[in-house]
């Protein structure tokens, strides 16, 4: 009974680890948030539950803007079911590799370590459902795949258990990032 008590808090353990932001530090092309961003920016996404299935869909048209060392993005949500959503982040850079985040529905800071391609960020969000407000926690991957492509990856966590994943490709608008086809 010990042995198998001590397997499955081993592997309890070992399903709440994640990647180490370093692993990614030698991968390119190396991410600028504030480069990257700044700017028109497309992205379209999903959220799943815990067992895969998808319940909502939505596109997102970001503008990025620089202000000082600032970056602001306005977010604007378009919805599988019709519904609207806008959200402005804040974001400064905070020192080598690492970046925090303010937004309304953000609840404190998000803070985000950078490395190589990639950025990981973590944060409290009050997310409405269906008439009701949730805090849900974010741990949120960012990966820079070419000059013009970002792919993330969220789990969204509530009292550490897992109630879904967001997903979402980004894509810079024709123009925004040399070089740039429509192709």
């Amino acid at each position: 009974m010990k042995t198998v008590c001590s397997l499955l808090a081993a592997l309890w353990l070992g399903a709440c680890a994640a990647p180490d932001i370093e692993t990614y530090r030698q991968q390119t092309p190396v991410f600028d948030p504030a480069h990257y961003f700044t700017g028109r920016t497309e992205a379209w996404g999903m959220f799943q539950k815990r067992d895969g299935e998808v319940i909502k869909r939505f596109k997102v048209d970001i503008d990025g803007r620089r202000d000082g060392d600032r970056l602001i993005l306005d977010e604007r949500f378009v919805y599988s079911d019709g519904s609207r959503q806008q959200r402005i982040w804040t974001l400064t850079p905070d020192g080598p590799g690492r970046w925090r985040g303010r937004a309304d529905d953000v609840i404190g800071e998000a803070v985000g370590d950078l490395a190589g391609n990639a950025l990981h960020w973590r944060y409290r969000l009050r997310l409405p459902v269906d008439g009701s407000e949730y805090e849900v926690d974010f741990d949120d991957w960012m990966f820079l795949a070419d000059d013009r492509t970002l792919i993330n990856r969220a789990s969204m966590r509530k009292f550490g258990i897992e109630l879904g994943q967001v997903t979402l490709f980004f894509r810079k608008r024709c123009g925004e990032a040399p070089p740039c086809s429509d192709r």
